[in-house]
């Protein structure tokens, strides 16, 4: 069965790495991450502009634009213009990263939420050229909640303290985020809205549900969430799926964003076991009813009927991202 995974970061660009690829019949949707780090976000953009370029029956890729330059009248000319270009060089959407929210400060000092109107000739770009916005707001709800062990999301969170939100004052709430990103649903109608890691409702199946009851224009894709579905009620979680098997994406959110021909072969050998387990893991909980362990707990898979899984593996992305394929 053909698969897009459609939330990964991955320059497969060696055999082995596009032997993954050939052996689960996946296309990859690699995505962009506008940080304000020390590594420039457009290297990864030309990286997987390359990839398309060289193989575009593996590989599709997703921009994303700089963060606000508020000093600089010109800021939304300049993205807008940037997206053309990437638009004109395959990209075929626009991810808004979660420092948009919880990092970027506004002139007044007020974080700046996705909702600002600065941002809303953006939004109305990527319409007009019919595109597709994924949007990553907020984190998992573990963020705002004190560390524990049993939660899928404590050991990013006790090794990223900076993205742990528990304890620290004037931070923008969870609960604040989801509203900005619904009014930004609600606003837009006519924008294809894809929330990454299940919106970051990851917590109960049944939050994005009242979300796909509320706003048509919005899917979610089940990247790096895996364990937060499986250790909700199995017969709740499958019943989901098949609600709203329309409106869910196949991703696993993997990364390796640099070049793995350019990487350490211990590095990449490293990698790559994961990265094959990953996808194993996942095809058991979706396609099977297999009791398995994931993360030290007794998980049972959810056995999806072919017809769902091939929406959720590949179809779904094709509706929800214009010009995947």
């Amino acid at each position: 069965m053909k698969k897009i995974d459609a939330h990964i970061h991955f320059a497969a660009d060696e055999p082995e790495s596009l032997g993954i690829l050939q052996e689960n019949d996946l296309k990859l949707l690699n995505i962009c991450v506008a940080t304000s780090g020390p590594h420039p976000w457009r290297e990864q953009a030309e990286t997987y502009r390359r990839l398309i370029e060289e193989d575009p029956a593996r590989f599709a890729w997703c921009t994303s634009f700089d963060l606000p330059r508020f000093d600089d009248p010109q800021y939304i000319e300049k993205v807008l213009e940037d997206l053309d270009r990437d638009f004109a060089a395959g990209a075929i959407a626009c991810k808004v990263w979660k420092n948009i929210g919880m990092e970027v400060l506004a002139p007044s000092g007020a974080f700046l939420m996705p909702d600002d109107p600065l941002l809303d000739p953006i939004y109305l770009h990527i319409t007009a050229r019919n595109k597709a916005l994924l949007m990553h707001i907020a984190e998992p709800l573990a963020c705002w909640q004190p560390l524990d062990e049993r939660n899928p999301h404590y050991g990013y969170y006790s090794k990223h303290p900076e993205w742990h939100m528990y304890g620290k004052s004037g931070m923008p709430s969870h609960s604040e985020l989801i509203q900005a990103r619904d009014n930004v649903l609600a606003r837009h109608p006519e924008l294809r809205i894809i929330g990454a890691h299940l919106g970051s409702l990851e917590y109960d199946v049944q939050e994005v549900a009242n979300r796909f009851e509320r706003f048509p224009n919005f899917a979610v894709d089940i990247s790096a969430r895996l364990a937060d579905i499986a250790f909700q009620d199995t017969a709740t979680v499958r019943q989901f799926f098949l609600d709203y098997q329309d409106r869910i994406l196949f991703g696993t959110d993997l990364v390796s964003p640099l070049s793995m021909a350019d990487q350490p072969t211990e590095q990449r050998e490293r990698k790559l076991a994961y990265f094959k387990q990953s996808y194993r893991e996942h095809f058991q909980y979706l396609e099977t009813e297999d009791t398995f362990e994931m993360l030290g707990r007794e998980v049972q898979g959810i056995g999806l009927p072919p017809e769902v899984l091939e929406k959720v593996y590949y179809t779904n992305a094709l509706r929800w991202y214009p010009g995947i394929e």
